[in-house]
């Protein structure tokens, strides 16, 4: 498990990440049925389709690795990254650089919605993704539509590219560089 306090203005959130788990798919499949979560992910996956979609990445998490973003040690949010080099099934398909990653997150309560929360976890998680030095950008790609996220991640460091079109439909392709070293 990997962690990171992020400080915003005199808050201090202690975010931590840690892999996702067998054990925690039922706690997912409640988090993916809720209202803010299927207005961009989706209709509501039953807990049959959740196990089939995170299982094999639990079991095999060499291109995609899903966490559990814990706040203050409790479970907060989902979130995962992804090698976009030959990621499949028709995602960055044009993609030549092996240390991109990508990422997507959705925060698990609603309430926790528009209070800075989810620019700390992206913060965080883009600090851990970094700290490997083979990675070189991040990515993400937000429906067009998701004001919301597409703050969180403008004020995580993210830069809109522009909008492409995957496998899920049109997306705003927004990418987060390497921060310069000193």
């Amino acid at each position: 498990m990997s962690g990171a306090s992020i400080t915003d203005d005199d808050t201090v959130w202690r975010f931590s990440f840690r892999p996702l788990t067998t054990a925690d798919l039922p706690l997912l499949h409640q988090w993916v049925a809720r209202p803010h979560w299927t207005e961009w992910w989706g209709e509501a996956p039953s807990l049959a389709e959740v196990e089939a979609d995170y299982g094999p990445w639990i079991a095999d998490p060499a291109k995609v690795q899903p966490h559990i973003a814990l706040l203050d040690g409790q479970p907060f949010a989902y979130i995962q990254s992804y090698v976009a080099k030959d990621s499949g099934g028709g995602w960055w398909a044009d993609e030549t650089d092996p240390g991109v990653r990508g990422i997507d997150q959705s925060i698990a309560d609603a309430a926790h919605l528009g209070r800075g929360l989810g620019t700390a976890m992206v913060k965080a998680f883009v600090a851990k993704l970094f700290s490997d030095p083979q990675v070189t950008h991040i990515q993400t790609d937000p429906d067009p539509r998701n004001a919301r996220a597409i703050r969180c991640y403008e004020k995580a460091g993210f830069r809109p590219i522009g909008e492409v079109l995957t496998p899920d439909g049109t997306a705003l392709l927004m990418i987060c560089k390497r921060p310069e070293q000193p």
